[in-house]
């Protein structure tokens, strides 16, 4: 089931990083009515659009839910109060607060009729005792049962998934769910606590560079592992998804999986430097190996990343190069060394 140009497609959380990108992906395709949702001020979007309609609107409200959804076809929920490890761990009740946000929006989205319901989980849903070695098998949708995700983040999106089967079973509103696997690119948070490591490890190298001071302060021993999605690939992925007959979870990421220090090296390797490095084991670092298992989006609808991890961390690297750049009043152009 695709939108025609007349249906209404809401993406909610469009003020941030993935939803900004969906935005921006939708208008390219050439769909008229976007209605772009975020609890932030416009002027703090990531990304803004004129040719969407951009409402400001708290999606922990009920009322504002029934708002949002207003004569809409098509709803994505991207909206959350999120950031990486560091935010998840210190700030488990504001993101277990979150449920608020899909709870309502899926209560606005039977109310309205919308035809098809896209939720953003998490990987953070997965199985603690799935994650407890460096070189842990990649995770499979059904490694999140028995439950024992991460604590806060991680069980509001499981509980949310289940309110999603639940709409879908009970009420007949069809939901589609992605279980994202750290997803990177610019436009994106890379300062303030709630960066995700690539973004906080090219800030850090930028950092480091500028400065002239030559360290790196890692989270952890640097050797826990993890794969990471291009918002570009993540883009494909949801929209196949949404579009598809596939009701139950599905990963979406990649299985390209590095340690945090060999993330560092490539990083090193862009910017043409090699930098001491600090341990701080005392500092969140989450699981110490996780990856995504691509087996059932590959047979389900032919989806596999695209991007890979150097060519989308040199992407990044630029764009927060630059933006650094111009709040220091320095030159934007980011030199970069050849893979």
């Amino acid at each position: 089931m695709r939108p025609d140009s007349n249906d209404l497609i809401v993406v909610c959380g469009a003020g941030g990083f993935i939803g900004g990108h969906l935005v921006a992906d939708l208008l390219r395709q050439g769909f008229r009515r976007v209605r772009a949702v975020d609890a932030k001020p416009l002027d703090d979007w990531y990304q803004r659009f004129p040719q969407a309609e951009n409402l400001r609107l708290d999606l922990q409200e009920r009322d504002h839910c029934a708002l949002a959804l207003r004569e809409a076809a098509f709803v994505y929920n991207l909206a959350a109060d999120m950031g990486g490890m560091g935010f998840i761990e210190h700030n488990r009740a504001l993101c277990m607060l979150s449920v608020l946000i899909n709870t309502h929006l899926l209560m606005a989205a039977r109310e309205a009729g919308v035809r098809r319901f896209f939720y953003s989980s998490s990987a953070c849903v997965y199985a603690a005792d799935k994650q407890k070695s460096e070189q842990a098998a990649p995770l499979r949708e059904e490694d999140a049962y028995p439950a024992m995700p991460e604590d806060g983040y991680g069980w509001e999106k499981l509980f949310s998934e289940r309110m999603c089967r639940h709409f879908r079973e009970d009420f007949g509103v069809e939901t589609r769910i992605a279980r994202y696997h750290n997803v990177y690119g610019p436009h994106g948070t890379w300062t303030g606590g709630r960066e995700k490591a690539p973004a906080a490890i090219c800030r850090k190298v930028i950092e480091a560079k500028l400065s002239g001071s030559h360290q790196i302060e890692i989270w952890g021993t640097g050797e826990q592992t993890r794969s990471f999605t291009y918002i570009d690939d993540c883009l494909v992925g949801t929209q196949l998804l949404m579009d598809s007959t596939v009701d139950e979870p599905l990963n979406i990421g990649s299985d390209e999986s590095v340690t945090i220090n060999q993330l560092v090296d490539i990083v090193e390797e862009i910017a043409g430097i090699r930098l001491a490095r600090r341990y701080d084991t005392s500092a969140p670092k989450g699981v110490n190996g996780r990856n995504s298992d691509n087996t059932r989006i590959a047979n389900a609808l032919g989806w596999a990343p695209r991007v890979r991890l150097r060519d989308g961390m040199e992407r990044t690297y630029r764009w927060i190069h630059d933006e650094m750049a111009a709040t220091l009043g320095t030159p934007t152009h980011a030199v970069v060394t050849a893979p």
